[in-house]
């Protein structure tokens, strides 16, 4: 596979090449891993722990592929065989830190939940995001659009529709209980939680989170 900058685009620090693909993308849509003293192959997602690293595509296909034909022992010159556990590791540090941001985002004041409350707020405008719980009724967040007037989804067009989690995780993130639906105002720990959860949805190979359109 052919790289997708030139070397010199590389080398101006925005972008990594992947181990297994070989492709040089933006660090964005990498994960980084080092080698640890004792020899162990690290998820490092906030992409700062010291030691020589390697860059891997954030996506749980690739990374099981760069497992499989142990591209981590070639790019850090040894180092112990790295198993498929791997995958399952770095997809719950990335929930984990996705739930965290959500958590941060409610500690803000940035998140409300109720489908009452965020009809109000969808009529008011300034929301960036719907979080919808994968277990709720698979067209919740569509229902809300369309309770609300015309003229408001059409200036909400573009909003973000979050479908990653289980209710009860959304529960646990936002201290309350049997929340189906959530919406986030704008603000830099909402932004935060909209770009984390973008990158499990990127891991998971799942669709790329949905916009609601103007149509609704």
């Amino acid at each position: 596979m052919q790289p997708l900058v030139s070397a010199k685009t590389e080398e101006s620090g925005l972008e990594r090449t992947c181990i297994f693909t070989r492709s040089a993308e933006p660090k964005e849509r990498l994960l980084r891993f080092v080698l640890a003293p004792d020899g162990q192959i690290v998820p490092d997602l906030k992409g700062n722990l010291p030691g020589r690293g390697a860059w891997v595509t954030a996506n749980a296909e690739i990374l099981g592929k760069a497992v499989k034909r142990q591209s981590f022992k070639r790019a850090l010159k040894g180092g112990p065989n790295v198993d498929a556990g791997l995958v399952t590791l770095v997809g719950d540090l990335l929930e984990r830190d996705a739930l965290q941001s959500l958590a941060l985002a409610n500690k803000a004041g940035l998140v409300i939940a109720g489908a009452m409350k965020i009809g109000s707020a969808l009529s008011e405008g300034g929301l960036i995001a719907l979080v919808h719980a994968k277990d709720g009724a698979p067209d919740g967040h569509r229902k809300l659009l369309q309770s609300a007037p015309g003229s408001m989804r059409n200036r909400e067009t573009g909003l973000r529709v979050i479908n990653l989690f289980e209710s009860h995780q959304m529960d646990l993130a936002l201290g309350r209980t049997n929340v189906i639906h959530a919406a986030l105002l704008r603000g830099a720990a909402a932004a935060a939680f909209v770009t984390k959860s973008a990158r499990l949805s990127f891991f998971r190979g799942t669709a790329a989170e949905a916009e609601t359109s103007g149509s609704l």
